[in-house]
């Protein structure tokens, strides 16, 4: 018996023993061994670590209204575990679907879907899921659709029996999203960002990392159940909101285009339209519009991926007519073009192709200005190869830019394609047919080049970067000057031929854009299509075009519209008819908006300034002459030093313009030097040169470039060197 105790004391003491060893080389394990390891997991337990993200920046238009925002949005979120214990998936798939439900998609099956959420399981099966967005259309839904789902929650518990505070399975989670108050309003501008906050299209896309920011980090301890430490470490890196953008459109001007484009498509029907419309002194674009459209705040709705594209930048077409801009300016420009001259109209032949104007038969012959006014291609033909000939007619082509890309900072841009090899191609160029592929932005700039003074820009549509806390400019992008295409005036002289095109009401093609009021000067244009699969031209199938700018005297706005494919029933002397009203709605809304005079009272206005006599400045102080001229709306510059005025230019009674400068001096003439008349136009600089008595030679056309003197007192001289408007430097002003 004795010896039985004693084994079995033995065999527990060795056991306990065995335990006591094994628990001392666990704990030495624990706290020297994995005693790193561990305590790197407890800190990442204990700490953690949120993402900050920043305000994506605000897009404006050129007058600060809000074309796209961050704003709050909702997103609807179902637990099944929950729903499945209420026995109410069926009842909150019905609900949902109502309130949920978008057009592109039947009632039944969003139904379907939801109770699919509704009653899903966790990934391996073994129990319901807890948490379920339901995706698309319950997520990043606005505070409207948000506030019906509170008020079917509100429903359900009381269907339910339960207390508005019990939860049933719905839920609602506060988010952010971006949002574009127009709705499709500038959507091709703008493009969008899908809802994972990825920008996508457009400038969105393009100018992402100046609108998106810098996330910011939080990181802080906490205990196990997910409280603050007190204490605790807290490292925190503030978000870097992104910058806002303003852009050159005006949110107005985009109405109008995108308003006058929806009556156009409602009635003839084309394959898809394009609007540009720009400041044609620098380029600057006004509104851009396209149809098909979509909605940036349901871009998933659209199913076909063309509606998406920009054709003002990133589509290529024939131009046909509009492109004969290129022709007339280069005989212009030549010296080539004589309006009165005579030719045969009808057919001309080009090696061994007949080439036809648009009626065939012709018109018999005409004058080379009634050719341009009835868009005879023939006319162009003998202008472009006859007079201009081929390599000039390519040389012009290419000052035009139509081989490159305008550079416009928006993305997608293709190039124009220029390739003509023979003779019979370099014809059919003159008139816009063949071998030339432009782009509509390209076409833009170069009748905004006739608008300007000859002067080719580039054309832009971001105008400011701005601080989003201050609003101060970190950046601007001013008007840039790609290259003087032709002089200024030749650009002057086509705009007069351009203004007959739509003046005329008996042959002008472009007679339905005449606006009573405002000098118009434009140009249609008809080009046959070849269509996919086919090697002709089809008879009945034309891109329809019409450019325009107004006033012609001093341009404000210049509007390219584009349709493709438009339903003419085979008659493309309807092409006329298809634009011309929706160029005169938007450049009339535009123009009386803008607050420019007519055309009329900007006549009338100089006239009265051709009245204005000039005042006696003999004798005044300083002072004295300033305010006379002043009160009398003139331009005075004052030299020299004295007591009162002892020459003036022109004399007293002299009937001036108000715009014409008047100089006066406060001593002798010829004890002053010469001023600084750089950036001074020919006319002010003969004239001051006249006023100090010195003898002025000049070389070139345009504003002083550069100035030298010589001689003393009467006997001086000077040499001013011109540079054309597209060279002209900044005025330095004198005294």
């Amino acid at each position: 018996m004795t010896k039985k105790i004693k084994l079995r004391s033995l065999l527990i003491g060795g056991f306990f023993t065995l335990l006591f060893v094994v628990l001392i080389a666990k704990v030495y394990w624990i706290q020297v061994v994995d005693a790193s390891w561990l305590l790197e997991q407890a800190e990442e337990k204990w700490e953690t670590d949120k993402i900050i993200a920043p305000v994506r920046g605000t897009i404006l238009d050129r007058n600060n209204k809000v074309l796209a925002e961050e704003g709050t949005a909702y997103t609807v979120t179902l637990n099944p575990k929950m729903i499945d214990g209420l026995h109410a998936a069926d009842d909150i798939a019905r609900g949902l679907a109502d309130i949920l439900k978008e057009s592109d998609v039947t009632k039944a099956t969003l139904e379907n879907k939801i109770r699919e959420l509704a009653t899903r399981k966790k990934p391996d099966g073994s129990d319901f899921a807890v948490n379920v967005e339901i995706r698309n259309e319950g997520w990043k839904i606005d505070k409207e659709k948000a506030d019906q789902v509170r008020d079917f929650i509100a429903t359900m518990q009381t269907r339910l029996n339960k207390s508005a505070k019990t939860n049933i399975g719905i839920g609602i989670v506060e988010e952010k999203k971006r949002y574009y108050p127009g709705e499709t309003l500038a959507a091709h501008i703008l493009g969008y960002t899908n809802k994972e906050g990825k920008a996508s299209l457009g400038l969105e896309l393009k100018l992402d990392d100046t609108l998106k920011g810098v996330p910011g980090m939080l990181s802080y301890e906490k205990d196990g159940k997910g409280v603050e430490l007190p204490d605790a470490k807290v490292d925190f890196k503030p978000a870097e909101d992104g910058n806002n953008v303003r852009l050159t459109i005006d949110k107005n001007i985009q109405f109008y285009l995108e308003s006058a484009l929806a009556k156009v498509n409602d009635k003839w029907h084309p394959k898809s339209l394009t609007a540009i419309a720009v400041d044609p002194q620098t380029m600057e674009i006004l509104g851009m519009a396209n149809t098909p459209t979509f909605n940036p705040n349901t871009y998933w709705t659209i199913k076909d991926q063309s509606d998406f594209k920009n054709n003002a930048v990133a589509s290529r077409y024939e131009p046909g007519s509009t492109f004969k801009i290129v022709t007339l300016a280069g005989t212009v420009e030549e010296g080539l073009f004589n309006p009165n001259e005579m030719y045969q109209s009808g057919m001309i032949r080009v090696q061994d192709r007949e080439l036809h104007d648009h009626n065939r038969v012709g018109w018999g012959k005409i004058s080379y200005l009634d050719g341009l006014k009835r868009s005879s291609n023939v006319a162009f033909v003998k202008l472009g190869i006859e007079k201009l000939t081929q390599p000039k007619l390519k040389s012009y082509i290419e000052k035009f830019g139509f081989n490159e890309k305008t550079n416009i900072d928006m993305p997608n841009e293709v190039s124009g394609l220029i390739d003509m090899k023979y003779p019979s191609e370099y014809a059919t160029a003159t008139y816009g047919q063949g071998k030339v592929v432009v782009t509509a932005i390209q076409q833009t700039a170069a009748y905004a080049a006739m608008a300007n003074g000859g002067k080719l820009m580039w054309p832009h549509i971001v105008k400011d970067i701005l601080d989003p806390k201050t609003g101060k400019t970190i950046q601007s992008f001013a008007p840039q000057v790609v290259r003087q295409v032709v002089s200024e005036k030749t650009a002057a002289t086509v705009s007069g031929y351009l203004e007959q095109v739509v003046s005329d009401q008996d042959i002008g093609t472009g007679k339905l854009a005449y606006m009573e009021g405002y000098r118009v000067a434009g140009k249609t244009g008809t080009a046959n299509l070849v269509l996919p699969g086919e090697k002709t031209y089809s008879t009945n199938t034309w891109v329809i075009s019409f450019i325009g700018y107004a006033p012609v005297e001093d341009p404000k706005i210049l509007v390219t519209l584009i349709a493709d494919q438009p339903d003419l029933g085979g008659n493309y002397h309807l092409g006329g008819q298809v634009l011309a009203p929706a160029f005169k709605d938007i450049v009339g809304e535009s123009l009386q908006y803008m607050g420019v005079k007519s055309s009329k009272q900007t006549q009338m206005v100089a006239k009265e300034a051709n009245k204005l006599k000039v005042p006696n400045f003999m004798e005044m102080t300083s002072a004295n002459a300033k305010a006379a001229a002043k009160e009398s709306n003139l331009s005075l510059e004052v030299f020299g030093k004295g007591e009162q005025v002892v020459e003036q230019f022109p004399k007293p009674g002299t009937e001036i313009l108000s715009t014409q400068r008047i100089y006066v001096a406060m001593q002798n003439v010829t004890e002053m030097p010469l001023p600084n008349l750089v950036g001074r136009s020919l006319r002010d600089a003969v004239e001051a040169c006249s006023f100090f008595k010195v003898d002025c030679q000049t070389s070139g056309e345009g504003y002083v470039s550069d100035q030298t003197s010589s001689g003393e007192g009467e006997g001086r001289s000077a040499t001013l060197t011109l540079k054309p408007l597209s060279d002209k430097p900044a005025v330095t002003g004198t005294k």
